[in-house]
């Protein structure tokens, strides 16, 4: 059996749920809240920061949001 080659890239933790980092994004802007202020149930902050931003330079926000 050959090995997945895209899998053998991938590095570290596995990425957490889209739906949780989009709870979390969502309470962010309904609270008003600072990013390091996000209660530990949506995990790192600096995750949920770094997915947003990464999408937002994607174009995804956009995209959602047409």
């Amino acid at each position: 059996m050959k090995a997945n080659p895209e899998a053998a890239r991938r590095r570290g933790r596995p990425p957490k749920c889209d739906r949780l980092m989009i709870e979390a994004m969502v309470y962010v802007l309904r609270t008003g809240c600072p990013w390091r202020d996000l209660p530990v149930d949506f995990g790192p902050w600096k995750s949920v920061y770094t997915r947003w931003s990464r999408w937002n330079e994607q174009g995804v926000w956009g995209q959602i949001l047409a």
